[in-house]
C-alpha cells in the first residue's frame, strides 16, 4: 500500500470483478442499442475505460469536465462545465460514467443539463457511492460500490492531482490533506 494510506478499501481483484458485473448488467439493459457513454473527467476516465470493454453493445464516446471542487478537498457546491460535449445527445440513449458520488450536487446539476438536450434516455453509472454525504437526492442507476466517509483515491480518483494511478483504492491519512492530524 501506498505510505500515504491509511487503509485499502477496494483491492484491484474486486474492482476488476465488480466492473465486469456492471458491464454484463449495462449490456443487457441496453441490448440492441446503440449507448453514448460520457465519461465526467479526469477522475471517471480509468473506471470508463475498464467498463467500456465489458460492455457488448455500440458504443460511443464524449467527455465533460466539471468541477465542483477545485484544489480543495471539500465541495465549493457550485458546480461548473469546464468541457462539453462535442456532439448533440438528442434522441440518444446516454450513460453518465462517474468515479465517485458524495453530496449529488456535481450529478444533480448535469442530469439537469443534460435532460434539456432531449436524450432518450439518461442513466447513472458510478464506481463508488457515498450516501452518507448526500444532501441532493441522485437516482443512481448502476452502483460499483457503496463506501463510507472516508477520504478516498486511486483507480482514477486523485487529490491534488496525485494518486490516480493506483490500482486499488485507499482511503487517504487525513495528515495529507488536511483533515486531521
Amino acid at each position: 500500500m501506498h505510505p500515504h494510506g491509511e487503509k485499502i478499501l477496494l483491492s484491484e481483484q474486486e474492482i476488476k470483478t465488480r466492473v465486469a458485473q456492471l458491464g454484463r448488467v449495462i449490456s443487457e439493459d441496453y441490448k440492441g442499442k446503440e449507448l453514448l457513454v460520457i465519461g465526467i473527467l479526469k477522475g471517471a476516465i480509468i473506471f470508463l475505460t475498464d467498463l467500456v470493454r465489458s460492455i457488448n453493445n455500440p458504443i460511443y464516446f464524449d467527455f465533460m469536465s466539471v468541477s465542483s471542487y477545485g484544489d480543495s478537498a471539500s465541495t465549493s457546491g457550485e458546480v461548473r462545465i469546464l468541457k462539453d460535449l462535442d456532439k448533440s445527445i438528442e434522441d440518444r440513449h446516454v450513460l453518465i460514467v462517474e468515479d465517485i458520488i458524495d453530496t449529488g450536487l456535481t450529478l444533480d446539476y448535469l442530469t439537469h443539463v443534460l435532460s434539456s438536450r432531449g436524450p432518450a434516455s439518461l442513466k447513472i453509472c458510478t464506481l463508488l457511492d457515498k450516501p452518507s454525504r448526500r444532501v441532493t437526492p441522485v437516482y443512481v442507476h448502476y452502483r460499483g460500490f457503496s463506501i463510507s466517509n472516508d477520504f478516498v483515491v486511486g483507480y482514477g480518483l486523485d487529490y491534488n492531482e496525485r494518486y490516480r494511478n493506483l490500482p486499488y483504492i485507499m482511503a487517504l491519512r487525513p495528515k495529507i490533506y488536511g483533515g486531521g492530524s
